[in-house]
Formats: structure tokens, C-alpha cells, sequence
């Protein structure tokens, strides 16, 4: 039997490490290209894409236009299969994701409980996650940290089952 992989996204997580490496903005990163790097031809059980909403917060016109953005780009993950997790932003000094990280840490857990997957790829460098992920491994299941190799998660590679860490080729190949 086929071994099941889910794949957690921390959407903002990986926009803003994609930035760092001159990806975003401006080119199109292929997701497609990224699940199939990340599977290895493994059986896809589901496909998570976890991020803070966009709200049109001082009801300008450059908040909604990052409303919509946000909502076209989350359309169009959802066409390709993604199931959209969202969690909040706070607007204060700085803009801020709330919940995200909790909700890929019950999605993890409950996921492992209810025999979802044989193994889970967090696609984040948040070691908020580091507890959530012992759990799962101590059901049984693999997990597997996906980052990128000039900067990875020390803790989340320490504690996952393996790492999967993306050399920056391998990132060109997935930016259009």
C-alpha cells in the first residue's frame, strides 16, 4: 500500500521566505512543482495551505486591493486541490499572522489521531509546531520538515522524522 502524505503549508511563513531569496514578488511560484518535489511519488492524502486573512482594515483603497489579491491567489490554490486554512491578522505596529500556527498544530494532530496520513510534511520554520510535531511522531507517524537550505529550521529539522530542505535550483525550477 501506497504510503499517505499531507502537506501543511505555512502560507505566510513560505511568502516571506520565497521574498528573502528574490522570488516574490514578481514571479509566479508554482505550487504544482513544489507538492510533486515534496512527494516523491508518494500517495497525496490532502494538501493544506494555512494563512492569515486579509482584512481591509483602515477602508482604503490599497487594503482592498490586497484583499482581493489574496482572495484570487486563494482561489486559484483552491482549484489546484488546496484545502485554505485561515487564521487571522492583527493590524498593529506591524502586521501580524494570529492563529495559524495553532491551526496547522490541531490539523497535525488530528490528522495523525484519525489515521489521515503515514506522514506529514510541515512546510514552515516555526518551532511552535516542535510540540505538535513530537506528538505525532509518538503515534507512529513520520514527519517530515521542508525548508530551504541556506536557512533552515535547526529545531523543526532536530525534531522531525527527517528533512527535506530546498536548494536554491530547486526553487528556480519552481518560480515561473
Amino acid at each position: 500500500m501506497a504510503e499517505k502524505v499531507t502537506i501543511f503549508i505555512d502560507g505566510g511563513n513560505l511568502y516571506k521566505r520565497l521574498k528573502e531569496r528574490g522570488v516574490l514578488p514578481g514571479k509566479r511560484f508554482n505550487y504544482a512543482k513544489l507538492i510533486d518535489f515534496l512527494l516523491r511519488g508518494r500517495s497525496l492524502s490532502s494538501k493544506r495551505y494555512y494563512v492569515g486573512a486579509v482584512r481591509n482594515y483602515d477602508q482604503t483603497a490599497r487594503s482592498q486591493e490586497m484583499v482581493e489579491a489574496q482572495q484570487k491567489f486563494l482561489s486559484a490554490l483552491e482549484l489546484q486541490g488546496f484545502l485554505i486554512e485561515r487564521g487571522r491578522i492583527v493590524y498593529d505596529h506591524k502586521i501580524r499572522e494570529k492563529g495559524v500556527d495553532v491551526k496547522i498544530a490541531i490539523d497535525l494532530v488530528i490528522g495523525s489521531v484519525e489515521n489521515e496520513y503515514d506522514t506529514a510534511v510541515v512546510v514552515s520554520s516555526d518551532t511552535d509546531l516542535i510540540p505538535a510535531i513530537k506528538y505525532v511522531i509518538s503515534r507512529g507517524k513520520k514527519v517530515e520538515y521542508a525548508g530551504f537550505a541556506e536557512r533552515p529550521s535547526l529545531g523543526l529539522a532536530r525534531e522531525s522524522s527527517l528533512s527535506v530542505l530546498l536548494l536554491p535550483d530547486d526553487v528556480s525550477r519552481m518560480a515561473n
